[in-house]
């Protein structure tokens, strides 16, 4: 499979952010006013993030990671960086903390008057196509880029009777879903690989979802997803998809500092930009995706198995 058909280059406005970016004291710096930008609207909307993270910190995580994590894995090289303004990314406990919070600081904004229903209302529009265009009840289901559960717990209330999976690369996140699952008393499965190579048996999923992964990738790991989601995938199965939607107008738009802080913690988005998602997901084995704008800068994606 190749990425021939793809746009070769970012825009002039990328490319002036990431001369920007390219200077590390600089980079720094943007890196942390995103982050603080980020938790102190969250604290002004009334979400609790510094008390939130306080309670979750009174755990003794120690058990917790060590029944998840698997120590053989090797993680890739796009992952062990930055990301989202934490210098070892998501393979830390305050990120796996933290991430709860930051979604619904982030969409809080998509729109005007949700406030802090943005995260629960984009996770619903997200749930409504699925079960508008899946033409299945998925008895088996693996949610790819599960982080702490916040996408896989729909998918086990969307679809009660079925085998709920969430799969990650970090064990720290993955820690807290499975804590928060027992909480809830869900009987769900957590697993500690890589989507590109999971390690799970071929044919063994009804619905592969990928809720907000595909923006945090390079696109030869994109890539290599497409063509595992559609080897886990049964005859007729499902691959869907939830991220941003580089067509919608809100990132035209965005103002070049908003558009500086969000690249300085999105290491990869041009690349998710200049991604040819229909091209790619036909060549990986699927039909013509079905893409829908569920929000000002958001789209869903449900590709079929040919």
């Amino acid at each position: 499979m190749t990425v021939t058909s793809l746009p070769s280059q970012p825009s002039l406005a990328s490319r002036f952010i990431n001369g920007i970016l390219s200077i590390k004291p600089l980079a720094k710096l943007a890196k942390y006013q995103a982050r603080n930008m980020i938790i102190n609207r969250a604290e002004k909307m009334g979400i609790p993030w510094r008390e939130n993270v306080r309670q979750l910190s009174r755990h003794d995580w120690s058990e917790e990671i060590k029944t998840i994590e698997n120590p053989s894995l090797i993680y890739p090289d796009y992952y062990v960086c930055s990301f989202h303004g934490y210098d070892s990314g998501n393979l830390s406990w305050d990120s796996a903390l933290e991430v709860e919070s930051a979604a619904y600081a982030v969409h809080a904004s998509i729109w005007p008057e949700a406030g802090m229903k943005g995260d629960p209302r984009l996770r619903q529009n997200y749930h409504q196509i699925l079960q508008q265009q899946l033409l299945i009840t998925p008895e088996s289901v693996l949610d790819i880029g599960c982080s702490v559960g916040m996408s896989t717990f729909p998918l086990q209330e969307m679809y009660p009777n079925a085998q709920v999976t969430g799969l990650d690369l970090s064990a720290y996140h993955l820690a807290v879903g499975q804590y928060r699952s027992k909480q809830r008393n869900l009987p769900l499965k957590w697993v500690h690989a890589a989507a590109e190579e999971t390690g799970l048996a071929s044919a063994s999923f009804d619905l592969v979802s990928a809720f907000l992964l595909y923006h945090e990738l390079p696109q030869t790991a994109a890539l290599a997803i497409f063509k595992e989601a559609r080897r886990l995938l049964k005859p007729g199965g499902y691959f869907t998809i939830m991220d941003m939607n580089p067509r919608a107008e809100a990132y035209k738009k965005m103002p070049p500092y908003i558009l500086t802080l969000l690249k300085s913690t999105e290491p990869y988005l041009d690349q998710y930009f200049t991604l040819d998602v229909e091209t790619t997901l036909q060549e990986a084995g699927f039909e013509t995706p079905q893409i829908t704008p569920i929000s000002p800068r958001h789209r869903a994606i449900v590709a079929r198995v040919n």
